[in-house]
């Protein structure tokens, strides 16, 4: 972000809003795992460019979980990677 503080938090702000999480969690209740497993790269290709740890950690085990389309419970990662996206907006309140 070259040192531009407003634009990285405008990037985080943008994040919060992005349709990867709804699309993540909805490809996985419905079983459909290409799709669980784009959302899931793509947010790790965001969240992973703002640096932002605690949310990419289970971002990526659960893409690279899915990758393997490994048949599974992925309950737990969307819960988690949910609970940390509103620890990282409440950040912004």
């Amino acid at each position: 972000m070259m040192g531009n503080e407003n634009f990285y938090i405008s990037m985080i702000s943008r994040l919060l809003d992005d349709s990867n999480f709804e699309t993540l969690k909805q490809s996985i209740e419905d079983g459909d795992l290409d799709s669980a497993f784009d959302a899931a790269h793509n947010l790790k290709g965001v969240i992973g460019n703002l640096s932002l740890t605690p949310i990419l950690e289970p971002v990526k085990e659960v893409t690279e979980l899915l990758r393997s389309r490994k048949d599974m419970d992925y309950s737990s990662y969307v819960k988690l990677i949910f609970e940390r996206k509103e620890q990282l907006k409440a950040l912004f309140k």
